[in-house]
């Protein structure tokens, strides 16, 4: 191993490990599914099920199991934990950012720890690899076939187009059909692009589909077996259904996904930005049609423009749109931006940078520090505060925004565009995880509640809920390992058991039990919640 070798190798372990897995677990599972996917996983390795996911003891089909298998794995290793359910997807994003390292060693040397290390430090990775998802695997698979089909591409070696299936097969694993229907029409837009419809039919190859259908095609057999239910439930309901209907309330407007990406390659955007700029002129005629077909170089930029603009227009056609779906065009960005930094900074080429650009690039880096100084005030009070902690956040910014911009003027400004630019990313993931798990764990998680429910019960109850978010009742099942019912469903638990509801819920209370003998036991002020005993049935009572 070289010494640049070792470097590298050291540059990168420090940056994935802080930015992917340090402080995994300060505080709880938040939203609605990533608790739910964490009990998914649970529930297969208590039952030695690596077929059927389930949830509550019944069959749960939205996804496929490449993230529960992780998980599972990540169980038996280190037992049930927060921070053992968010582990694959940390791992997930630190073997994407190794392929990207070692793709661009190979064959765009001299920007491979620029490439790596954008990917990384970009805002929806950094978000994802910190979350116990699905869409963090997805992309790191989706980026091993485009990177794969790209070097066979380059090469015609087979062994890098059994990587696309291969990837392509395991992304069917870890998101459904999505990722090689995806997969395909970048390759389709590409080769329009670029007048070459040859490539279409090259990828064809009998020997891929065949490893594809190896890898991909066993569990849905077996699963489909397992359950008639399942083409029904994941591929008409979850897929075509999701994707074509409103059915799963996810409705946003047709150009939702533009700041959603902007936001998702922050700090990187503006660079970015200019990066396609320049592939799309290169498209538009700045060569020759013929002299473009044969520049491989020029074709990669736009192979990658393909890559980061198809999931934007697909995903913004569906009618069911979350901030995850698009998270697989994010590398594009990077390889992009990495590319447009080497050719830059080759012998001859101008060094300077334009001052708008300089000026969006630092303010876009140093005003996330703003909000991530005052992260503990925003998650409780939704707002950002005035005064003091505001004047001290906003100096802050500025200064660090005067950094970057002088830094960036300067002659070798573009040569430091990576150092000037992660420093910021570094400082902000470190404030939100010192100055914010606390009161994000708090009032976010089900982690406390359900500790504070441990506290005042004195033997095991059933537990219920009535009127709380869906993401309190998800966590609640996960950190009390037991079904959570819920009184929304129209039936009220005949046998005794303990209610989780909004406070000053008391009156509405005693009416849904019908005068059963209800206790107030408790309250969660982070969360505004009260806590009630309900007696059985065949006690009578009033509420205290």
């Amino acid at each position: 191993m070289t010494s640049r070798t070792r470097t590298d190798a050291l540059l990168l372990a420090g940056f994935c490990g802080f930015l992917f897995f340090y402080g995994l677990g300060q505080f709880g599972l938040i939203g609605a599914d990533e608790p739910r996917y964490a009990q998914v996983a649970r529930e297969m390795l208590q039952r030695h099920d690596w077929i059927t996911p389930v949830l509550y003891g019944k069959p749960w089909l939205e996804k496929p199991p490449l993230y529960y298998w992780q998980a599972m794995l990540a169980y038996s290793i280190f037992g049930v934990s927060d921070w053992a359910a968010r582990l694959p997807s940390g791992l997930d994003a630190t073997l994407m950012v190794l392929a990207i390292y070692a793709f661009l060693r190979r064959f765009r040397p001299g920007s491979e720890v620029d490439g790596a290390l954008i990917a990384a430090s970009s805002a929806g990775i950094i978000g994802y690899a910190r979350a116990a998802s699905m869409d963090m695997a997805l992309t790191a698979l989706f980026t091993g076939g485009m990177l794969g089909w790209w070097a066979w591409r380059e090469t015609a070696k087979k062994i890098f187009l059994a990587i696309f299936y291969g990837c392509a097969a395991f992304g069917m694993l870890a998101k459904g059909p999505v990722a090689p229907f995806l997969a395909g029409v970048v390759i389709v837009v590409y080769a329009t692009a670029v007048q070459d419809a040859r490539w279409i039919l090259k990828t064809l190859w009998l020997p891929g589909v065949l490893l594809f259908s190896a890898i991909a095609l066993p569990w849905y057999f077996a699963v489909q077996m397992a359950n008639p239910e399942f083409f029904h439930a994941f591929i008409i309901e979850h897929n075509l259904d999701r994707f074509s209907t409103n059915l799963y309330h996810h409705p946003e407007p047709l150009w939702y996904y533009l700041p959603v990406t902007a936001l998702a390659l922050l700090p990187w955007t503006a660079f970015v930005i200019t990066a396609v700029i320049h592939g799309i002129r290169l498209r538009r005629g700045e060569k020759s049609a013929a002299s473009v077909q044969n520049d491989l170089e020029n074709q990669f930029v736009i192979f990658a423009c393909c890559w980061l603009i198809v999931p934007v227009i697909f995903f913004s056609i569906s009618q069911s749109k979350l901030p995850g779906y698009i998270l697989p065009a994010i590398p594009a960005g990077a390889l992009l931006l990495a590319d447009y930094l080497r050719r830059r900074l080759m012998p001859g080429e101008a060094h300077s940078l334009g001052k708008w650009l300089v000026v969006l690039h630092s303010l876009l880096t140093a005003t996330p520090m703003v909000p991530a100084l005052l992260i503990a005030y925003v998650v409780t009070q939704h707002r950002l505060p005035g005064g003091r902690p505001m004047i001290v956040a906003l100096a802050i910014a500025f200064f660090l925004c005067a950094g970057v911009a002088i830094t960036l003027v300067r002659p070798l400004g573009l040569r430091m565009l990576r150092f000037v630019t992660l420093i910021p990313v570094v400082l902000c993931v470190g404030a939100v995880l010192k100055l914010g798990s606390v009161a994000i764990d708090q009032t976010l998680s089900a982690r406390p509640v359900a500790q504070e429910i441990a506290s005042i019960q004195n033997h095991p109850l059933p537990l219920a809920v009535y009127h709380v978010k869906r993401e309190l009742e998800y966590g609640l099942s996960l950190y009390r390992n037991q079904l959570t019912l819920n009184y929304g469903w129209g039936v009220v638990p005949q046998q005794e058991h303990f209610l989780v509801a909004p406070e000053n819920s008391q009156v509405e209370v005693a009416k849904l039990v019908g005068g059963r003998h209800v206790s107030y036991v408790g309250h969660y002020a982070a969360q505004h919640l009260d806590f009630f005993w309900v007696a059985a049935s065949a006690e009578a009572g009033s509420v205290h």
